[in-house]
């Protein structure tokens, strides 16, 4: 297998030099110390899942507590989001540039005091900035979670570590939802919603000092090590579709992971994207800020001047994306990426179904709590359904058939579209919550698992091995940023016509029903999206596909969960290792 390029959410490029798959950490490291690492490096990946799906729960808490509009609860929510997303690509490359160890506890460092912040915010504004901040600590910690496991674990306890890296995932939205809502209900010591922030600074400082025993040092020079990336298109040689469970993650994830073999050759790391990173986030916050508070502000001159800004400030981006890759640097989005159809396509098939997903999160909340009064417990139970079906797509999909395996895309955006319109339907029917309700959500959360998982697997086939790392980081921002707008709009559509959250139950039910029409809509619209995505191309049109009847028949070995568009901070990876390479 030729050398590939380090995943961006995973393992980023680093200094020139031989790197030996699990070298001083695979099989060398007694397996105790490797899986005693294996648990501190699940539990950062953990706290970072929680603290996306919590913050929406505690949405209508936080609003009565400090007085915060509905837009402004919507910033708590997509502020985190935002500096996630566009923080990734540097928080990879960080670690493999400056290494690994160093930096996931800069990151830990960081989420740790920005959750204290939280915890003590008293306005909205010291509360959205910490959470920008919490998200920036997530974006630097999450990457070098899956690189640890690269690092560490060869063969068939890679697969059994991933494994637990899906549960990690999986867990952490399930835990987000659920103790969100029991810790807010409990109102500890008249804290209300305080300590769900709160609680992660005694984890995080536990973790701090658990990571500081059992990571090992990065190499002198802090410069990372790490194995050889395996091929970004493993996934669609395995017959388009990922071979084991998929947990729930903030991000979206494909491209290459590592697989055992033989010496590779790693490239020397690109410098960070500042100026990117910047320009990036000034086009999403230009169109989030004024769609979420406009309508409590009433739509001042300035919102309509930062509206007006976006496609103009989106140009010099892409502008100044196009000037870095022809210098020789590279651009945090790789326009020769979205250039493929393919990709193209099933990008934008998935970042609408996760749009949908993260304004259902927000929504919802919002719904049971101040339109139907029902406690925060009450609304932490109701989506757990969907993260338990999502997490069902995973097992499901390994047993398609690989001649349905082009279809499966499609089919899990009309799923996700058919579990909209059922929870639509149950409420245009004159029923307003109910164990039926939470019921009908699992619909949803298994069709966006298979569209998810689908569409990942098709877009590491689409393109050859040498594109794995930016198709990486492509997913996971384009997933993420998706995910904030869908919160700005959906979100910030029903808020207006709810009167900010303040209207009776029979007007925010009607509001609701409007968010899921929509979000029908735009699932299904999303089905035609994904099968454009799988026309064949005229010969030049795009970078060449690999045939997967000539590939290495080693790639069709079991792939790692590859992080999807549940809300979490999962690092984009599809990894995949030959079982015939096990540890001793």
């Amino acid at each position: 297998m030729r050398p590939q390029p380090p995943d961006p959410g995973s393992a980023a490029p680093e200094h020139p030099t031989t790197a030996r798959t699990g070298a001083a950490g695979g099989s060398r490291r007694p397996a105790a110390h490797r899986w005693r690492l294996l648990a501190v490096l699940l539990a950062a990946q953990f706290m970072a899942n929680v603290d996306t799906a919590i913050a929406n729960i505690a949405a209508p808490a936080v609003r009565s507590d400090l007085g915060a509009s509905g837009g402004e609860a919507g910033l708590v929510v997509s502020g985190y989001v935002v500096a996630y997303a566009v923080l990734l690509v540097a928080g990879a490359r960080l670690g493999g540039s400056r290494g690994h160890r160093r930096i996931l506890l800069a990151g830990l460092a960081l989420f740790t005091a920005a959750s204290l912040a939280c915890a003590l915010a008293f306005t909205p504004a010291v509360l959205i900035a910490s959470r920008i901040a919490q998200g920036a600590g997530a974006a630097l910690m999450v990457p070098q979670v899956l690189s640890g496991i690269q690092l560490h674990f060869t063969g068939r306890q890679r697969i059994k570590a991933l494994g637990y890296y899906a549960l990690a995932l999986s867990g952490g939205a399930v835990a987000g939802q659920a103790l969100g809502g029991v810790l807010i209900a409990a109102d500890l010591l008249g804290t209300g919603w305080r300590p769900i922030f709160l609680v992660n600074v005694p984890a995080g400082l536990l973790l701090l000092w658990a990571a500081l025993r059992v990571m090992p040092p990065d190499p002198a020079g802090g410069t990372a090590r790490t194995g050889p990336v395996g091929a970004g298109n493993s996934a669609g040689r395995a017959g388009g579709l990922p071979a084991s469970g998929t947990g729930p993650g903030p991000g979206d994830g494909a491209g290459a992971g590592a697989c055992a073999g033989a010496d590779t050759a790693v490239p020397p790391p690109d410098g960070i994207d500042v100026r990117g990173m910047v320009l990036l986030a000034a086009t999403v916050l230009l169109l989030v800020v004024p769609l979420l508070l406009g309508t409590d502000a009433g739509w001042p001159w300035w919102m309509w001047a930062c509206l007006a800004a976006v496609v103009p400030t989106g140009a010099v981006f892409r502008r100044s994306q196009r000037r870095r890759a022809a210098r020789g640097g590279r651009p945090l989005i790789a326009e020769e990426v979205i250039r493929e159809p393919a990709i193209r396509w099933s990008l934008a098939a998935h970042g609408a179904t996760t749009m949908t997903y993260f304004a259902l999160l927000f929504v919802l909340a919002l719904y049971l709590q101040e339109g139907l009064g029902r406690g925060p417990a009450y609304a932490g139970a109701a989506m757990i359904s969907w993260v338990a079906a999502f997490g069902l797509a995973g097992p499901l999909l390994a047993r398609v058939p690989p001649r349905y395996a082009a279809a499966m895309p499609a089919v899990g955006c009309v799923v996700l579209a058919g579990g909209y319109t059922a929870v639509w339907l149950y409420l245009v029917t004159g029923h307003r919550t109910g164990p039926a309700l939470f019921l009908l959500l699992g619909i949803g959360g298994l069709g966006l698992g298979i569209s998810s998982n689908a569409l990942i697997a098709r877009m590491t086939f689409a393109l050859p091995d040498r594109y794995a790392a930016d198709l990486s980081g492509v997913i996971s921002t384009n997933a993420q940023l998706c995910g904030a707008l869908g919160v700005a709009t959906l979100g910030g559509g029903y808020l207006h016509l709810t009167d900010g959250g303040s209207a009776s139950a029979t007007t925010s039910a009607h509001a609701l029903e409007a968010v899921l029409a929509t979000a029908a809509a735009l699932a299904a619209l999303s089905a035609p999206a994904s099968r454009r995505g799988t026309r064949p191309q005229p010969a030049g049109s795009g970078p060449a596909t690999p045939d997967p009847a000539t590939s290495d028949p080693r790639a069709a070995a079991p792939v790692a969960p590859a992080a999807p568009a549940l809300p979490g901070a999962a690092s984009p990876a599809t990894a995949t290792t030959s079982p015939e390479a096990d540890d001793p």
